[in-house]
Order: C-alpha cells, then sequence, then structure tokens
C-alpha cells in the first residue's frame, strides 16, 4: 500500500496507533509477518523522468516498541536488526530506511548529471 493509504489504513483520521491496531489484528494467527517499507522518488529534467527507488525488507512485530520515528515504525524491524525502527532512532534509521536509500540514488543521479 502506498503511503497515501498507509496513514489512512484504519480510516481517515490518519492515527498511526489505530493504523498499527489494524496491522496487527490482521496478523493474528499468521505465520508470516514479512514486510517491506518502500520509496519512490521522481525526478524530472526537461522531457526526462528518473525514477529512484528505496526499500527495506524486514518484519511486523506482535507489539510496539521504542518512542522515535512515526507511523509503524513501533512495529517494525529491519532484517538484520533486532530493534524497531522506533528504538533505533533517527540516526541510524536515516542511514538504512527506504527514503535514505532513494535519496541516495537521487544524490549519485545529480552528481553524474553535474559532472556531464
Amino acid at each position: 500500500m502506498s503511503g497515501v493509504y498507509s496513514a489512512r489504513y484504519a480510516g481517515e483520521s490518519k492515527d498511526s496507533k489505530a493504523n498499527m491496531r489494524k496491522v496487527l489484528s490482521e496478523l493474528q494467527n499468521k505465520t508470516d509477518s514479512s514486510a517491506r517499507f518502500r520509496t519512490v522518488i521522481a525526478l524530472i529534467i526537461g522531457d526526462d523522468e528518473y525514477l529512484m527507488e528505496g526499500a527495506v525488507e524486514g518484519i511486523i512485530i506482535s507489539e510496539a516498541r521504542g518512542e522515535a520515528g512515526f507511523g509503524y515504525d513501533p512495529i517494525f524491524v529491519p532484517n538484520g536488526f533486532k530493534d524497531t525502527f522506533a528504538e533505533l532512532g533517527a540516526e541510524a534509521k536515516n542511514t538504512i530506511s527506504h527514503r535514505a536509500e532513494a535519496i541516495k540514488k537521487l544524490k549519485q543521479l545529480i552528481d553524474e548529471k553535474q559532472n556531464n
């Protein structure tokens, strides 16, 4: 689901806690809790369109942990970590997140275009 829809997953109020409760409710009795955060950044230069994608794989855990971050961060543990995005804190999260990956690709593209 995209960001516009994920923010309203439990209704128009865009209540993060309600969204997490709904996800956890829907995952009850399921064996697969794998999840992915994904971002796509579009850049248009003249007639050229560039899309940079970033993704981070992980799992949804059964209860919220941590105070940092926003949205689904308290229930998302990225692969290779034991802490949720909310427990990792902004500095660590911003080095591995889907947004960070897409922004790195955007920066690389801009650097390439400036050097040509």
